[in-house]
């Protein structure tokens, strides 16, 4: 019988462990279809190392320590149940009522091992997560920079670092669930019994566990040495970083438990020749208690009674740190600062030395300008506009800031949603919409250079490659060159079609890859589809964003993607690639970022065949060496990008809000100011980075600049303004433009509250708000000229119903003079009393030349005094007395200044 027992439980054993095997088996076969389809996606995009590098990084940690957590699991359990010695197998006072011996080893030897193994499994997925870890760690590169405490390189903490933590962490846990599983091994096994008289433990056992124990003491021993470095992340004194307290207090009482942990490993080795537990027990409620006191409360006492009473002198060398670092890591010391004047001088003369600047000034805001775009240029229910980029090109041989968008498929949108349709048919977006940022037609609607299916242009640019297959919009896989044919645009009441002639995709050469794709994909059209051939090709991974993710997920990508078109014709997307780091020792952190950000790379993607290029943009971030040693090849020098793409980078503007929120604290060097916030700046209230074309100060050409206003902090009036700047030579240069103290420059909100308080305006755009339509006040946009600031804010006019936003006027402001007009010239002229060259031809309908400019100062004024007149007669019919009354006095004041310049 008890043979048969024997057998019996040895049986059911194997089939459990069997059972556990093919879990594992089935785990990590799972995981082939992905992995496989995958690594045709690399190939297809060329990049084939990036996918190799990063799997055997995987599988070299997994199979590592997957197999040493494996393994020791394994010995330890088997140890724990060969080390019991008969004597122990007394069960007569087993308080527990656990099996005996006889019946649990059957069913432990056949799960020991695919137990063990089970558990590495688990311990090696855990490590392969590390992968981006230790490729920083194995690639490590120098900063140059030491911290201030330690005096180690700052490379230690952004590449070393987080691996030894991971490493830690891995050791304590494993060490921890070893410990436990050996003690639970020994208790089935009786090499522990609980008894009516307390714990027996038979001396192997008692070992066993103590040598484990010091082990873990040990660990913990290197965890509290790699706490100390952590001190330079405390996120709770005065600024980030450790300060006096951490310093004076933490530091030396994680010191002292680095050495009790090593002394209570060695007290537990010392407890093996000693009978009772009094050892071990003693050193750890040491540890404990020198924690307790070392960690909490000394540190608390030294904080209210050391450093609160005299706070900025304790801190400050901390607070130097802090700011030091901060400035390093965003880059923020690299900031040229100079002063501005901030005059409200600016004459005639001066804006036409800036013609090219006023000519530039952008009147259409994204937000609207893309609402135009889709009710005038969708076309089709099944095309959507996602984004207005804004960039610069030379037209025509002028530098010309415009604005452009990308026509692409929506397939929510499609007339009939089928897999045909999603996925053979209705592949691609085409074409692209073009237009200056200043120029309006008649009817207040944007001009176009390029428009319309197929694209219609009426400059030297032309779009010869329309067909987007690759863009912004989460779209699903398609599939080309095959015998359906592809939809390329609607064309009246027909359609043109097309078959895919590029390189993109993955090819269908086989059954066995259709057979791959029905099953990742989850379909057996793959299968079933006779519209399938040999040379047909799969895309999937469309839209850009997760494209270049995919291709180098060890970088953070800009939000915002930018298209554009090529000398030949053809469409890219350029978005910009940051490489970050939280682990920069006293750098303030930002939320989504980390502490420590470069825009070191520039990825190009091609619109039509999917192909990406990553270059190198900033060669002297560390981090970007350290993957560029880690993925040869990956990166180009920016200098093998085309130079007709080279033309249109710019300074990223997801990088430039954030150095800007941080410059609006950090730009106080002085460790007391900084304590203080005296001199604390602020973002102005729905304010954005804007790019425009301009000159800066004592420059002698107009350059695609990247702004930004402060103001002081809780308060409306402008303090300064930050430039970052695209164009080379001086390309990621940045300035700080800091205005007079004792001045009052008006900030944009006092602007916007100088506009409500105008009468004229206030009444036209009520009067306006009441006749159905919604005014839609555009960004106020702070235009530096010469020594002084000009505010522009466009006016849309928008109906209720079928929004179709309109501009409609255009507010400029300069000092104390506030105008509202039709187009920018007429509001410069108001404003300063004469015909401005460059905006005239913000009116211009499409296709028609330039009218000359006007000269006459004269005939503007005559032309003020006829809009006084003409605002007067019709607020006069209104009722309106008081805005009749301002409007007379502003037609008599034109009225005497055209009598003296007439006199002269």
């Amino acid at each position: 019988m008890a043979q048969y027992n024997d057998t019996s439980g040895d049986l059911k054993g194997r089939q459990i462990a069997l059972l556990l095997l093919v879990l594992v088996v089935f785990a990590v076969g799972s995981q082939t279809v992905p992995l496989y389809s995958d690594w045709l996606w690399f190939e297809e995009v060329k990049l084939p190392k990036v996918f190799l590098t990063v799997l055997t990084t995987q599988l070299t940690l997994a199979v590592a320590f997957g197999l040493i957590f494996a393994i020791l699991v394994y010995v330890n359990l088997y140890m724990a149940s060969r080390l019991t010695t008969t004597d122990v197998l007394l069960e007569v006072e087993d308080r527990f009522g656990l099996p005996s011996r006889l019946v649990i080893e059957p069913y432990f030897r056949p799960l020991l091992i695919p137990g063990a193994f089970g558990l590495g499994v688990l311990s090696a997925f855990r490590a392969s997560a590390a992968w981006e870890h230790y490729i920083r760690f194995a690639n490590a590169q120098p900063f140059g920079i030491a911290d201030p405490i330690f005096q180690e390189d700052v490379g230690f903490y952004v590449f070393k670092l987080p691996f030894l933590s991971f490493l830690y962490s891995w050791l304590i846990t494993s060490v921890v669930l070893i410990l436990l599983l050996t003690a639970v091994t020994y208790l089935l096994f009786r090499g522990i019994q609980i008894t009516a008289r307390g714990p027996i433990i038979a001396r192997p056992a008692r070992t066993h566990l103590l040598v484990l124990a010091a082990l873990l003491f040990l660990i913990k021993a290197v965890g509290y040495r790699l706490d100390t470095y952590q001190l330079l992340y405390a996120p709770g004194g005065m600024v980030f970083g450790a300060g006096y307290s951490a310093i004076n207090a933490n530091l030396p009482a994680l010191n002292f438990l680095t050495t009790l942990a090593i002394f209570v490993a060695l007290l537990c080795l010392a407890q093996i020749f000693y009978h009772g537990w009094k050892l071990v027990l003693v050193g750890l409620g040491m540890l404990v208690v020198g924690s307790v006191i070392g960690l909490g409360l000394y540190p608390g006492f030294i904080q209210r009674f050391r450093v609160v009473p005299n706070e900025i002198v304790a801190e400050s060398p901390y607070i130097t740190h802090n700011i030091q670092f901060t400035r390093q890591a965003y880059g923020l010391d690299r900031i040229e600062e100079r002063e501005f004047p901030a005059e409200e001088t600016l004459t005639r003369e001066e804006l036409r030395r800036n013609d090219l600047t006023i000519k530039n000034i952008r009147l259409w805001d994204h937000r609207p300008l893309l609402t135009t775009y889709g009710q005038l240029q969708e076309i089709r229910t099944y095309y959507k506009f996602m984004d207005v980029d804004n960039d610069r090109y030379l037209i025509d041989g002028e530098y010309r800031q415009v604005m452009l968008s990308a026509r692409e498929m929506s397939y929510q949108h499609l007339p009939g949603r089928s897999w045909i349709n999603e996925h053979l048919i209705f592949t691609h977006g085409y074409g692209v919409v073009f237009g200056p940022v200043n120029r309006i037609t008649p009817e207040g609607l944007p001009e176009f250079l390029i428009k319309d299916i197929p694209p219609v242009s009426t400059t030297p640019i032309k779009v010869t490659r329309p067909e987007i297959y690759f863009g912004e919009v989460a779209n699903d896989y398609v599939i080309v060159k095959t015998q359906a044919q592809e939809l390329d645009y609607p064309s009246g009441d027909k359609n043109v079609y097309s078959t895919y002639t590029g390189e993109g995709g993955v090819p269908l050469t086989s059954l066995g890859r259709k057979l791959l794709f029905a099953t990742r994909f989850g379909t057996l059209k793959f299968l079933l589809s006779k519209d399938l051939t040999s040379d047909s090709r799969i895309m999937y991974h469309r839209q850009i964003s997760e494209r270049v993710k995919k291709a180098a997920p060890f970088l953070t990508f800009d939000r915002d993607a930018y298209l554009v078109i090529a000398r030949d014709g053809r469409l890219f997307w350029i978005i910009d690639a940051y490489t970050t780091s939280d682990m920069y020792p006293y750098s303030e952190p930002i939320r989504g970022v980390g502490n420590y950000i470069r825009n070191s790379v520039k990825a190009v993607v091609d619109a039509y065949n999917g192909s990406v290029s990553f270059y190198m943009a900033d060669p002297t971030d560390p981090v970007i060496k350290a993957y560029d040693r880690a993925f040869p090849g990956l990166f180009q020098p920016l200098e093998a990008m085309p130079d007709d793409l080279k033309a249109h980078l710019r300074y990223p503007q997801g990088m430039f809000n954030v150095q800007a929120r941080l410059y609006s604290t950090y730009h106080m060097r002085d460790p007391q100011v900084f304590y203080n916030k005296e001199d604390l700046w602020s973002i102005p209230a729905e304010m954005e980075p804007y790019y425009t074309i301009m000159r800066l100060p004592d420059e002698t050409k107009e350059e695609f600049i990247l702004l930004l206003p402060f103001t002081p902090n809780k308060k409306d009036n402008m303090i300064a303004w930050l430039a970052a700047r695209s164009d080379p030579p001086h390309y990621g240069k940045l300035t700080a433009f800091n205005f007079p103290k004792a001045k009052l420059v008006y900030g944009p909100r006092q602007i916007n509250a100088r506009i409500d308080q105008d009468s004229f305006i206030s009444q036209q755009l009520s009067l306006w708000s009441q006749r159905g339509s919604t005014v839609i006040r555009g960004s106020m946009l702070a235009i530096p000229i010469e020594r002084s600031l000009l505010y522009v804010q466009p006016l849309y006019l928008a109906a209720e119903k079928g929004s179709l936003p309109e501009l409609k006027r255009i507010i400029v402001a300069h000092g104390n003079q506030i105008a509202m007009e039709e187009n920018l010239e007429s509001a410069l002229a108001r404003v300063f009393g004469g015909a401005v060259r460059g905006s005239v031809e913000a009116r211009i309908p499409s296709g028609a030349g330039a009218p000359p400019a006007i000269d006459s100062s004269l005939k503007a004024l005559a032309a003020r005094a006829s809009d006084h007149f003409t605002r007067a007669q019709e607020l006069l019919r209104q009722g309106n007395f008081a805005g009749y009354g301002e409007e007379v006095k502003r037609l008599e004041s034109a009225l005497k200044e055209l009598r003296t310049r007439a006199a002269k």
